[in-house]
C-alpha cells in the first residue's frame, strides 16, 4: 500500500523514465537518464510504502523509527527517530479527538541533534480516555513538507494514519504521567503496533 498523497511523487519519476525510454531510439545516451529515472520510482515506492499494522495494546507508537530520548517533566516525552528505511505515515498513540493543529515555521537541521527543536513542525493536540496527548511531527534536514491527514474535531482510532513527514524525521510524544513508559531509550518500535506504554 502506499502512503495517501504521495501517488504523484511516485508517478513523476516513472512517466520521466518511460519518456527518456521511448526517446533511446533517437538519443542513444538518454537510457541512462531513464535508468535514474526509474531507479528513483523504485526507491519512492519503497520510501512512500504504508504497510497494514495489527494494532498493540495501551499507548501506541505514534512512528516507526529508534526511540531517541525519554523525559520527564510535567508530562512525559517520547521521541522517536525516523531513519530513510522506517515507514514514514504517522499514527494516533490512543482514541481520542483532534483539539488543535498547528503548523510551525523553522529550521531543517538534523533531527538527532538537539537543534531540531526549533525545526518546522506540526503540533498535533489530542483529548483522550487518559487525558491532553501532545503529538509533535519534527521535519529535518531531508524532509520538506509534513502533511496532516486530519483535521481539527476530528474523531480518531488508535492507530489511525494521522499524516506523514515526507523524508521524514523525528515524531515527538507528550503523554500523561499516568502511563507508565514500555520502551527504553534506544530501543525500535513501529507505528501502531508497538506498546510505548500503559495507562496506569
Amino acid at each position: 500500500m502506499i502512503a495517501k498523497g504521495t501517488a504523484h511523487l511516485i508517478l513523476a519519476p516513472l512517466i520521466l523514465g518511460i519518456a527518456c525510454l521511448l526517446l533511446f531510439w533517437y538519443i542513444k545516451p538518454i537510457i541512462f537518464l531513464s535508468s535514474i529515472f526509474f531507479i528513483i520510482t523504485i526507491f519512492f515506492l519503497f520510501f512512500f510504502r504504508d504497510p497494514k499494522r495489527i494494532i498493540g495494546d495501551g499507548v501506541v507508537a505514534p512512528a516507526d523509527g529508534k526511540i531517541m530520548r525519554i523525559e520527564e517533566n510535567d508530562s512525559i516525552k517520547v521521541s522517536t527517530f525516523m531513519n530513510l528505511h522506517n515507514v514514514h505515515v504517522n499514527r494516533a498513540p490512543l482514541d481520542g479527538k483532534i483539539i488543535s493543529i498547528e503548523h510551525v515555521s523553522g529550521r531543517h537541521a538534523p533531527a538527532y541533534k538537539k537543534e531540531s527543536d526549533s525545526n518546522e513542525k506540526v503540533v498535533i493536540e489530542m483529548d483522550t480516555e487518559t487525558g491532553s496527548v501532545k503529538i509533535v511531527q519534527i521535519a529535518g534536514i531531508f524532509a520538506r513538507r509534513i502533511v496532516p491527514y486530519i483535521k481539527k474535531g476530528d474523531a480518531v482510532k488508535k492507530g489511525q494514519r494521522i499524516g506523514i513527514i515526507r523524508f521524514g524525521s523525528r515524531v515527538d510524544c507528550y503523554l500523561p504521567k499516568n502511563v507508565e513508559i514500555m520502551v527504553k531509550e534506544g530501543g525500535n518500535v513501529l507505528a501502531g503496533k508497538t506498546s510505548i506504554g500503559m495507562i496506569k
